[in-house]
């Protein structure tokens, strides 16, 4: 094997991308001293996705103060790749561990993400893309839009910064008074759910409870996301609940699109689009990636089937290091996948599989390179 390209998703909850990367590129130079390696963290737009993209593409990470969830001053930041593609991870500004133990969807805004996409166009960003994940907000992306010129005003003309619990005190929507910089850069949201805006598996009945929101909460926010779209529906012509993971960080997936127009993508696709991955992977042997449990649900795109797909067509074999295997997964393997392989090696909880997720990596690696040096691959 002279070429590898190692790109998997995280184990949520275990190990990251980057550390089953450095597990990966281990074995594999200890079987193949001389293989050329090319590591692609991949990212799904929470905590660790700018990190994730400058590690795979290289840039820089701009360090500046703005508002946190609870209007209170902060140190951010926002990546900023060499071709100028601004990379900004939602949770830098309005992520849940920026309460400080005081959750209430209600009450917190995204104003500080909307602050670090003005100052990515401002730093001359070409394009962002912006993760939307590990929110503790359900302003819709409201306090963005405010923090890059957009206006809502009430029944009396006021204008102000709506919060969840505002929503349903806006009647006017006027986003021709964006700043002109932001208006003119392509936005790229990263989703990988396709919740709804509102309703059972909407942003505040789904999302809301592990945001702080208690069952009376989430019916009052549910009621205030219903009439925004309504009026989103009626000023900007966009139907919000109609697209596929608007509900997303607390309706910010369907605020990016109505106040940004911005395309929203399924994280794998964005980070394969961004690193230039044909290129990277053009001449490998082999593609490793892998996620915590491929089913059924991996078929809508995440990860290994995002990238089995680009693999396919460049005729490039692909192996899944998984944690566990679902019933059903058959047409992985017509998706571009050669071959699944589990790390679980022996049966016990996951409590306790947690524990040894790196060596059993680690192991599992090391087997299947053995079969490989045997094979010739």
């Amino acid at each position: 094997m002279r070429k590898a390209v190692l790109i998997p998703d995280s184990f949520k909850g275990t190990l990251s991308s980057t550390q089953i990367i450095r597990i990966m590129k281990e074995r594999i130079l200890a079987h193949y001293p001389d293989c050329q390696i090319i590591s692609i963290p991949v990212a799904d737009g929470g905590e660790g996705s700018v990190d994730a993209f400058l590690s795979a593409s290289g840039g820089e990470k701009i360090w500046l103060r703005t508002r946190g969830p609870w209007n209170q001053e902060i140190g951010s930041f926002f990546g900023m790749p060499p071709d100028r593609t601004a990379v900004i991870e939602m949770a830098a500004s309005a992520g849940l561990p920026l309460v400080q133990g005081r959750k209430d969807p209600s009450k917190t805004s995204t104003y500080g993400v909307g602050e670090l996409i003005l100052a990515a166009a401002e730093a001359g960003a070409k394009r962002i893309v912006l993760g939307l994940g590990g929110s503790c907000t359900n302003d819709a992306g409201c306090g963005a839009a405010a923090a890059c010129g957009v206006t809502f005003t009430d029944e009396n003309g006021k204008s102000f910064i709506p919060v969840g619990e505002t929503l349903d005190r806006i009647c006017h929507i006027d986003i021709s008074t964006m700043n002109e910089k932001v208006k003119s850069i392509p936005i790229t949201a990263i989703c990988d759910i396709d919740n709804p805006f509102y309703g059972p598996n909407g942003a505040a009945a789904v999302f809301g409870p592990q945001k702080g929101a208690d069952s009376n909460m989430v019916m009052l926010l549910d009621a205030k996301m219903k009439k925004l779209a309504a009026v989103i529906e009626k000023e900007l012509g966009v139907k919000v609940q109609e697209i596929p993971g608007s509900g997303a960080a607390g309706g910010m997936g369907g605020g990016m699109k109505a106040f940004f127009s911005a395309r929203m993508q399924m994280g794998i696709e964005t980070i394969l689009e961004v690193t230039g991955f044909d290129d990277l992977a053009r001449g490998a042997d082999m593609i490793f990636t892998g996620e915590g449990k491929i089913d059924t649900q991996s078929l809508q795109g995440k990860a290994v089937i995002g990238v089995a797909r680009r693999a396919k067509k460049m005729g490039i074999p692909v192996v899944a290091i998984v944690g566990d295997i679902g019933d059903d997964i058959s047409r992985v393997y017509d998706e571009g996948v050669s071959g699944i392989f589990s790390i679980n090696r022996v049966a016990v909880p996951y409590e306790k599989a947690r524990e040894r997720a790196q060596s059993d990596i680690s192991l599992t690696m090391d087997n299947l390179l053995r079969f490989m040096e045997n094979m010739k691959v």
